[in-house]
């Protein structure tokens, strides 16, 4: 069992910032394109934070052209170069999912307050 907390250690990424479910966030993905490589922003909310340790996904969803998009990103993939916060989202549930059935502002989640 320690074997495999040891080798789990070498792939969780030290550079992660500290976000949570309803936040804003920028995530920069590497895409390879035949030879060719890039980094894709995708930009949404939060709606997910799921499993720990080296198997932690997160999901993100944003509006594309009147289109909700959602994507699942494994937190410490090598394909994810970093993960900006936006904004941070003041919610009361670990799972957001009934932001799918919301339209236009209804979708809005809002802004954490900060404290002084």
């Amino acid at each position: 069992m320690e074997r495999i907390k040891e080798i789990e250690k070498e792939y969780l990424k030290e550079n992660i910032p500290d976000f949570n479910v309803g936040d804003t966030v920028k995530v920069h993905v590497r895409i390879k394109e035949g030879e060719k490589e890039r980094v894709q922003i995708f930009e949404g909310t939060v709606l997910a934070r799921k499993h720990g340790g080296v198997n932690e996904t997160f999901t993100v969803r944003k509006l594309s052209y009147g289109v909700g998009v959602e994507r699942v990103f494994p937190l410490h993939s090598p394909m994810i170069k970093k993960i900006e916060v936006k904004k941070r989202g003041s919610v009361r549930r670990a799972k957001l999912y009934y932001l799918r059935d919301r339209v236009g502002k209804a979708q809005i989640v809002k802004e954490k307050k900060k404290n002084k």
